[in-house]
């Protein structure tokens, strides 16, 4: 196939959210494809479109996600834009992405990935450990909520949402005492400098494939493919491959209480995956390996071990 290269009077039309962090990845790709193919930033326009997730009136601050409906939350309709061509290709948070994707479309693209840990956020304390007794969580993320919960019961968790530098003010407001956002995100921004310390994946083991950014397309549309392969980085895409096949075993989302980790050594890819009842009650772990090109059954394989293990009804909230 001759590769026809966008022009700036016909440029590639890259899909994505508009928030600050969501525009930097969606710069990223854009430099990227632009470095790998020698092309001008004006061969690329970014569209920016508004998902159900941004929507203020129907997200009320205080109002949890899980209540509004997660799948597809932050994608359905840069998804739709993305199958009626009005984008040729749109770019996400991996760990935002339902485990399938519409009838029509492809995630095969995942750039490098970054710092898979969370960031404690805080303007009082150094640690989790720091907190004192009945100290205020500011958090939307059941995961985490769960994951603090499980080691600090002790402590009150509120909900709390927003982008990154909305996050950062509710705290210098006085919300919460803390609160967690993703070192990838934060590095992505230039604003490491606002995590008081990294957490440790020992401590609170990271969401599915977080810190990677996926890009889709049309299945066929296939300029787009052969641009998005020459980016595509492999390693980052076993992992995420693994950790999502993971999820989908289980049946989860990106607001359900799952966490898993895919590391790659020497041809090997290691999972580690956890499930948490809501309430941070219970803990069941798992983990296991295999050889690289095995890296979707290991996820499966293991997710569907951890959902016999936990039985009916173990995400429900008590």
């Amino acid at each position: 196939m001759t590769l026809t290269l966008p022009t700036p009077d016909a440029p590639l039309k890259i899909g994505t959210r508009g928030s600050p962090l969501a525009l930097a990845q969606a710069y990223e790709t854009r430099d990227r494809l632009a470095k790998a193919f020698d092309l001008a930033e004006a061969a690329f326009h970014i569209e920016v479109i508004k998902t159900t997730g941004d929507d203020r009136q129907m997200i009320a601050a205080d109002r949890p996600l899980k209540e509004i409906g997660n799948k597809g939350l932050f994608t359905k309709e840069i998804e739709e834009a993305t199958l009626r061509g009005d984008i040729d290709i749109a770019v996400h948070s991996t760990k935002d992405m339902p485990t399938e994707q519409p009838e029509g479309l492809v995630l095969e693209t995942f750039l490098p990935r970054e710092d898979v840990r969370d960031a404690f956020i805080s303007t009082k304390y150094a640690s989790i450990a720091d907190l004192p007794s009945g100290a205020t969580v500011g958090t939307s993320s059941l995961r985490r909520r769960a994951q603090l919960m499980q080691i600090r019961p002790d402590l009150k968790v509120v909900e709390f949402r927003g982008n990154v530098q909305t996050r950062l003010q509710k705290l210098a407001d006085g919300v919460a005492d803390c609160s967690f956002l993703a070192m990838a995100g934060l590095t992505r921004l230039g604003m490491v400098d606002k995590a008081t310390s990294a957490i440790e994946i020992d401590e609170m083991l990271p969401a599915v494939a977080q810190g990677t950014i996926g890009i889709e397309c049309r299945a066929d549309d296939a300029r787009s493919k052969a641009m998005l392969a020459a980016i595509h980085h492999a390693d980052s895409g076993h992992r995420v491959i693994c950790e999502r096949a993971f999820l989908r075993a289980l049946d989860g989302s990106c607001e359900t209480p799952i966490a898993a980790l895919a590391t790659i050594d020497a041809g090997r890819i290691k999972l580690r995956g956890e499930i948490l009842r809501p309430d941070g009650s219970q803990c069941l772990r798992t983990e296991g390996e295999a050889d690289v090109s095995e890296a979707e059954t290991l996820g499966r394989s293991l997710g569907e071990t951890l959902l016999a293990e936990a039985g009916d009804g173990f995400f429900d909230f008590r």
